[in-house]
């Protein structure tokens, strides 16, 4: 993330995506309010068409992601986002976001602002989601999944601001290092829960913690939150196909990835971010994935089915033509740490003596978070544990004997 300030091509300084000034008091009152925000509900009326003649007025959507419906207890204080410009489209130099281009004609067609209402309310939804999804984000990162083609965070701020005020909050923020870190509340949750979009987990937390966390707990979520920015633009995998922290029974006790992604081919990875975990803690976690991988069937099967093991149950396929699931470390930095490239290296020489990965009954595949955010899962940048120095892509490693 930067810090300071650019310049934008109209030559009026910018603060970067995350910069809030020193004496900043979180809050939607310290947000400064559009032209647009004040006008009345009379104007308003004359400048929106009515719902029932504008049901068919649509324009292409602004995000890949599906809005979710909204919730029933959500209808009666559903807030009105602002009519802005496409958010596909740059702001024209010379104003900010909320203002009218300076060449709009006076007479603009009325399924154009409707569409830019839509468009608004979908962003809020989609913002929402991954906050639920993700646990917490910075607005450049919610910008880059979200809306990738934008060339500022003015759209993701806006609704992350409509949602700070609703009562009570759907999302709140935390600021440290002059940084902004937003995560969703228990009405927030409940909201996204609500929508049917999230996928059933116990347990599911705000972030709060984590976002307000001075143990590396923030920085280590957020380097996930890289990770799954990385997957999303190689589409390797779609950013609201991951799930955090989901435990997984073994005869050792519970295995929490630090993620769960399903791929865009139909297979699953586990992921695991490491910043500060001791090597011993490392391999540790290898044996718990082996003991998973190795656990006996549960249950007792029927006259058409044998007994299966739990990762079978979830992760094989009804007809178990699938493999157990490669695990993927991205090595990300931390202050007082080896560097991420020398911890790889390192790990590498402990794994390659343990016989699940020497025999390669369970794959495991690193990477830097520095070479996975440059290049991309899709390109040569895993290298097989016990298995040589080579580099290759995701879709190339091999399937556990």
């Amino acid at each position: 993330m930067r810090t300071g300030t650019t310049v934008d091509p109209a030559g009026r300084p910018e603060e970067c995506e995350d910069t809030v000034p020193a004496d900043h008091a979180p809050g939607p009152a310290h947000e400064p309010r559009s032209t647009t925000d004040r006008t009345s509900s009379e104007d308003l009326d004359q400048v929106l068409p009515a719902p029932a003649s504008t049901a068919a007025a649509a324009s292409p959507a602004a995000s890949p992601v599906v809005s979710p419906a909204p919730s029933p207890a959500a209808e009666s204080r559903r807030l009105t986002v602002v009519a802005d410009q496409n958010p596909d489209s740059p702001a024209p130099a010379g104003c900010n976001s909320s203002s009218p281009a300076p060449d709009v004609p006076e007479e603009a067609p009325r399924p154009h602002k409707a569409a830019a209402t839509k468009a608004g309310a979908d962003l809020r939804g989609e913002v929402l989601l991954t906050l639920a999804r993700l646990r917490l984000a910075t607005p450049r990162q919610l910008k880059a999944l979200l809306l990738p083609h934008q060339q500022g965070t003015d759209h993701v701020r806006r609704a992350l601001r409509n949602l700070l005020a609703e009562s009570p909050a759907l999302v709140g923020r935390t600021h440290r290092a002059q940084h902004s870190y937003w995560y969703c509340t228990p009405a927030g949750l409940a909201e996204a829960a609500a929508s049917g979009e999230l996928a059933p987990t116990a347990g599911r937390a705000t972030g709060k913690r984590v976002a307000a966390s001075k143990t590396g707990l923030r920085e280590h979520g957020l380097a996930l939150v890289d990770t799954v920015v990385a997957f999303h633009q190689a589409e390797v995998a779609d950013h609201a196909d991951w799930h955090l922290e989901v435990a997984h029974p073994t005869p050792a006790g519970p295995l929490i990835p630090d993620a769960v992604v399903l791929l865009a081919d139909g297979s699953t990875a586990f992921v695991e971010i490491d910043r500060t975990m001791s090597y011993a803690r490392l391999t540790a976690k290898l044996d718990r994935y082996n003991a998973y991988r190795t656990a006996p069937p549960t249950g007792r099967g029927n006259a058409a089915r044998a007994p299966r093991s739990h990762w079978q149950e979830v992760y094989a396929g009804p007809s178990l033509d699938r493999p157990f699931p490669p695990l993927l470390v991205v090595f990300a930095p931390a202050p007082r740490r080896a560097a991420p490239d020398t911890r790889e290296a390192v790990f590498h020489d402990r794994a390659a003596i343990l016989a699940p990965v020497r025999h390669r009954q369970l794959v495991v595949a690193t990477t830097t978070l520095h070479r996975l955010a440059a290049h991309g899962p899709d390109r040569p940048v895993w290298k097989m544990a016990g298995h040589g120095e080579d580099r290759r892509p995701l879709d190339r490693l091999p399937t556990p004997r």
